[in-house]
């Protein structure tokens, strides 16, 4: 029985804390080379507001763990697609245009939230939905993440094979099609399968706070430089602290406690700082 258990519930916990959190560190990384922006997040172009009404939906009008999964997922990968499709009908086809196109369609997803949660029973589904929103890995079992932990580790390949591409989409436009890459297609590319593998995690785990934010800080500070050293040991820091954080939330009290709960008391303050520090990390 003793074995079971940690293989069923433990092991599969373990393995998506390290793979999801190296997953959120890897996102963050590209998503803050891309829109060249130190705060740039999932967030940005609707990841995690889709996710959130598609859990929503899935909690409200479908039954079992599986189908809010695949539902949160259905949603995260929607509001991106719209997001994408919206900021190529534009003019200017760059990182600006995708960030208004996410902030219509995040704002889209949160009308589309609060309307599910005004159907839902206060006592039961309300609650499970705000559950899922604060992010927890207690629902994760080994016979539920096969098919996400694969297309992770896709996604994951694709953007280390991709990673000179998504430095030269840190320089201006201008300059990367003078080196030849064809900037709109990658950036579309690049932002697309970040987004494939950030919505396989946040369909399992709920929303984590701060990690895709946090790790790729953290590996710039300590290896004072943006290559591909950088990139995985933002992955790295990212499994770090969502491992730990699980840890903690399964630890520190009789109850489990959300994730995001420890991911936050550490991401905030450290978002303090990178408001307030005065030379910034290159």
């Amino acid at each position: 029985m003793q074995w079971r258990v940690f293989l069923t519930l433990r092991a599969s916990r373990g393995i998506i804390g390290c793979i999801g959190g190296f997953v959120l560190g890897i996102a963050g990384f590209v998503y803050q080379t891309v829109f060249k922006n130190p705060l740039a997040s999932p967030d940005i172009i609707g990841v995690s507001s889709g996710a959130s009404a598609g859990a929503a939906f899935g909690i409200l009008f479908l039954s079992g763990t599986m189908s809010v999964t695949i539902s949160a997922f259905a949603g995260a990968i929607c509001c991106v697609i719209l997001v994408l499709i919206l900021s190529s009908l534009t003019y200017e086809r760059d990182g600006k245009s995708i960030v208004l196109a996410g902030i219509a369609v995040h704002s889209l997803a949160q009308t589309a939230l609060v309307c599910l949660k005004l159907t839902a029973d206060p006592e039961k589904q309300l609650a499970s939905i705000e559950y899922w929103i604060m992010g927890s890995l207690n629902d994760i079992s080994i016979y539920s993440i096969g098919s996400n932990v694969i297309l992770c580790a896709v996604c994951l390949l694709i953007m280390f094979l991709l990673y000179r591409q998504i430095i030269m989409l840190s320089l201006d436009d201008a300059e990367g099609k003078m080196l030849g890459v064809n900037v709109n297609q990658i950036r579309m590319l690049v932002l697309l399968i970040a987004t494939l593998a950030t919505s396989s995690v946040i369909s399992m785990t709920g929303l984590i706070s701060f990690i895709s934010l946090l790790a790729p800080h953290g590996a710039r500070m300590l290896l004072k430089n943006n290559r591909l050293s950088t990139m995985l040991l933002s992955g790295l820091i990212g499994g770090c602290l969502l491992t730990f954080g699980d840890i903690l939330a399964r630890s520190v009290c009789s109850t489990e406690l959300p994730v995001s709960i420890f991911t936050s008391i550490i991401g905030a303050p450290f978002l303090i700082y990178l408001c307030i520090r005065r030379k910034p990390v290159k």
